[in-house]
């Protein structure tokens, strides 16, 4: 049964967790998700007229959206769906303005950095805090998915600045992202970093450490990378987040079972 949730503002009905538990297999499909996003837009960009590869992206993420917010849990396919689809469609928004708009790498990572600073302290102010552990309520899932959307923005941003505007190549600039998703990790075992900031900072990270490494086995060889083509990858890719999201939905090892009695409460009723 569903409870209300009075802890910021109006009454707001509380649903169960709407988002997985942060454990490896959690990582693992986000780095491929991200990896997906990248290979399959720059395949449908380069396949089909840009325009009609923007609607087709945008059309995909409101029905994966509509899903997400349709179903009153977390359900590990619905979940994964929208994720990807914000990643195919968070990596044509950057393009975009690159590509169409001609802004400059550097300038639009800067741009989305503070987009997201915004959107981050816009969510804090109105719920008192940014734990993915209190995604028990539509207000904020709908901050949740903001932020979601601006790390894919700004990282599919910073990934094309270090492998173009700064020359690194995409098999270095994975490299560079690589060792910098461990900072958070080890800022968190044994510097006692907030487990909030540390989740975050590495969610960012996530998204030009795959995207770098699609660049660079799909791109061509002139560029650096191993040629395989993008729509190869895609499909590679497509077949690893499928069967990693069927594990994780016949397991359901990244769900949080809530637990009644006295004094006990499932991390989906914390805040």
């Amino acid at each position: 049964m569903s409870t209300l949730d009075v802890s910021s503002g109006p009454v707001q009905r509380r649903l169960a967790r709407k988002v997985p538990e942060v454990i490896v297999w959690f990582w693992v499909a986000k780095v491929l998700s991200t990896a997906l996003g990248e290979s399959t837009s720059d395949y449908l960009v380069h396949r089909f007229d840009p325009f009609v590869a923007v609607s087709l992206g945008a059309l995909g993420l409101s029905v994966a959206l509509v899903a997400q917010f349709a179903v009153r849990r977390y359900i590990a396919w619905v979940y994964w769906l929208t994720v990807v689809m914000v990643a195919v469609f968070g990596t044509m928004a950057a393009d975009v303005v690159h590509i169409k708009f001609g802004v400059p790498y550097a300038v639009s990572t800067v741009m989305f950095s503070v987009a997201l600073a915004v959107v981050f302290a816009l969510w804090y102010a109105t719920e008192k805090t940014l734990s993915i552990h209190s995604i028990v309520t539509t207000r904020r899932e709908l901050f949740y998915w903001a932020t979601v959307m601006t790390t894919f923005a700004l990282g599919t941003a910073a990934g094309d600045m270090t492998a173009s505007t700064m020359h690194l190549g995409y098999f270095s600039s994975g490299l560079l992202f690589g060792g910098l998703i461990l900072v958070p990790l080890v800022a968190y075992l044994w510097l006692r970093l907030d487990e909030v900031v540390a989740f975050w900072v590495a969610y960012i990270l996530t998204r030009p450490l795959g995207a770098s490494f699609a660049d660079w086995t799909g791109k061509a060889r002139r560029l650096g990378a191993l040629a395989y083509g993008d729509g190869r990858v895609s499909l590679v890719l497509s077949l690893l987040i499928v069967a990693v999201v069927a594990y994780l939905a016949l397991s359901k090892c990244d769900v949080v079972v809530a637990t009644d009695g006295p004094g006990r409460h499932s991390a989906s009723d914390t805040s």
